[in-house]
């Protein structure tokens, strides 16, 4: 097998370039670099490596135990992970079943007593109908298959009204790191963490947040890295800021918020689909919420959570992202 690019890798397995980076940063997977290339390759070995994590996340295996799971040599520990999440998943289908079923039996009996309207839920009725449910076992089919297996994992990660905060950022300044190139989101982060170690900026401002964004000048499609990505952190007002990096104004605004699950950034997407069925809120992106002469303004952004934490430590699997998407009300 010839060694693939991670553009290739991002478009033949449907996985983001960053997720790739992310399992890379974490050890899970390796990269190469050959001597007349300059992006990373990835040969037969950390595919099928890939391949397994792809399958264990769409089981919805979380990724540290992934990471035991292919680190160890036995079994056992792998079979112990399964039986677990096995037991999580048999509580929640339990769980699930019993409201489907208990809202079937309430229509079954509405239509058959059309004169009970919501008399029928009162506590005692509930507690006679949850009693009366009985419940089948749930099976895999055989042949289930892979395409199963994505159309199951998109249902379940798809966003319900729990999954999704409305918060209000307010107005900041900041200091702006942006980078073109390969790994630009890499190398943005850098710039910040430098910036921020050499001005002292969390002892000045312990409460700092970071804020990083794509500002490539067109929509990006699947497996295509991005062209210029953006990292801010928020400052005190008169604190000033040497080149490259710029002083910018955000003037503050309404976001739907949502934590990145598992490096899945598919979820940019079906936060999108939330805000669309919204019957309360519609998407803002684009408009322009601070000033830049350098990049695009108005997009939507990823923060980094515990900021302090992240800067104090910067291990990338206690690193946590929430996704925030410009919105107004309706």
């Amino acid at each position: 097998m010839e060694l693939l690019t991670i553009s290739e890798v991002s478009k033949n397995y449907g996985i983001s370039t960053r997720m790739l980076r992310y399992y890379e940063q974490t050890g899970m997977i390796e990269s190469r670099r050959r001597d007349d290339y300059a992006y990373r390759v990835y040969d037969e070995t950390t595919i099928t490596r890939l391949r397994q994590i792809i399958i264990l996340r769409k089981l919805r295996i979380p990724v540290k135990q992934i990471a035991k799971i292919l680190t160890n040599a036995g079994v056992a520990e792998a079979v112990e992970i399964f039986r677990k999440n096995m037991a999580e998943l048999n509580e929640e289908i339990t769980a699930l079943s019993t409201v489907r079923d208990l809202l079937s039996r309430l229509i079954e009996d509405i239509n058959q007593k059309t004169n009970v309207g919501l008399k029928l839920l009162s506590d005692e009725a509930i507690y006679s109908e949850i009693a009366s449910l009985s419940f089948s076992t749930n099976k895999l089919k055989e042949d289930t298959s892979m395409d199963d297996l994505n159309r199951a994992s998109e249902d379940l990660m798809k966003m319900q009204d729990k999954d999704v905060r409305i918060i209000y950022l307010p107005p900041m300044t900041v200091a702006a790191a942006y980078a073109e190139g390969e790994d630009t989101e890499g190398k943005a982060n850098e710039m910040i963490k430098k910036f921020a170690d050499e001005k002292g900026l969390l002892k000045i401002k312990p409460d700092a947040r970071s804020f990083g964004f794509d500002c490539s000048p067109e929509e990006m499609e699947l497996g295509v890295p991005s062209r210029v990505y953006e990292v801010w952190v928020s400052i005190p007002d008169d604190m000033e800021v040497p080149a490259p990096l710029v002083k910018r104004k955000f003037a503050g605004g309404l976001y739907a918020a949502h934590v990145l699950r598992a490096w899945d950034f598919a979820d940019w997407r079906r936060l999108k689909e939330w805000i669309t069925a919204s019957e309360k809120y519609e998407n803002d992106w684009g408009s322009p919420r601070w000033e830049s002469k350098e990049t695009q303004a108005g997009q939507g952004f990823e923060e980094t959570l515990n900021f302090f934490n992240f800067i104090q430590n910067g291990k990338m699997e206690n690193l946590q992202l929430d996704l925030l998407f410009p919105i107004r009300e309706k």
